[in-house]
């Protein structure tokens, strides 16, 4: 016996041969080249990671320029509270990225239901499931190659720019490697939500703008002052992020652990496979 199954046709005499499934490897592979197939890969991801550290790097150039014009307190305070840490992912860097993440996960999916290709590779491999996870998987990595590129090299320029007055902190100051994971990993988590968005809507703009929503508005007005509205803040990947790289105590009204925060990350992100794993088995084209 051979991998391929032989047998004649009763009818014609035509002798037939069925394909082999497809391999998860192949289905990778071959997702893998349609990503990178795109320009506007490449471009999308060299000017999202150099819009995120240009924001970390402008923050830190600030505080070096007017370094001596702060006052002695003042100074004084931002070492002792490790502001520095502060400057190596700033919340505008972080809501820039979860735009760009979120935006290309959506678009990758989408794009394919906008040209009529699904059809083709559904045609192909009739197994749905295992191909968009070969997508999501695809996705997932990029974006977490992205995120390390663009969270180490805004920790990199931050504290080379702040070492300059005397206030920069290496990776090994305690802290600082889990700012830099947390903002790498915050890049394929939103960018699997928006994945998961654009499976289930299917539509470009719509995926988009229900991604900016979902992953930027809703989360900028829960507050953590009342119990409710803490609770579903706390369920979001930002608000995650901000539990993540924050440094000292602040007084919050419900403190969270960063245990609690790593879970919401898994979570949305095992969420949006499954959802956008669900959504293409159960629904027509």
């Amino acid at each position: 016996m051979t991998s391929y199954d032989v047998f004649a046709d009763a009818t014609c005499g035509v002798r037939s041969v069925a394909e082999p499934r497809a391999r998860f490897l192949d289905l990778v592979g071959s997702e893998w080249l349609k990503l990178w197939s795109l320009r506007s890969t490449t471009w999308s991801l060299l000017l999202s990671a150099l819009v995120v550290v240009g924001f970390n790097l402008g923050t830190a150039w600030d505080h070096y320029r007017y370094w001596f014009q702060y006052d002695a307190a003042s100074r004084a305070d931002f070492v002792a509270n490790e502001l520095a840490l502060w400057d190596a992912f700033t919340g505008n860097a972080s809501m820039v990225l979860v735009l760009c993440a979120s935006a290309t996960g959506a678009v990758a999916v989408t794009g394919e239901y906008g040209t009529g290709f699904v059809r083709t590779a559904f045609a192909a491999v009739p197994a749905r499931g295992a191909l968009m996870a070969a997508k999501l998987l695809v996705i997932a990595g990029v974006q977490t190659v992205f995120g390390v590129v663009a969270a180490g090299l805004s920790f990199w320029s931050t504290q080379a720019v702040l070492a300059e007055r005397g206030v920069g902190l290496p990776l090994t100051h305690p802290g600082a490697l889990r700012i830099v994971v947390a903002s790498a990993l915050l890049a394929p988590v939103c960018a699997l939500a928006g994945a998961a968005l654009g499976t289930v809507l299917r539509q470009s703009a719509v995926s988009v703008v229900g991604s900016v929503v979902l992953l930027l508005l809703v989360p900028s007005v829960l507050s953590d002052e009342r119990r409710l509205s803490a609770v579903f803040a706390h369920a979001t990947p930002l608000h995650a992020w901000q539990r993540l790289v924050a440094v000292g105590t602040h007084g919050e009204s419900y403190p969270w652990t960063t245990g609690g925060a790593w879970l919401v990350y898994a979570s949305w992100a095992l969420g949006a496979v499954a959802v956008s794993v669900v959504a293409v088995r159960r629904r027509d084209l």
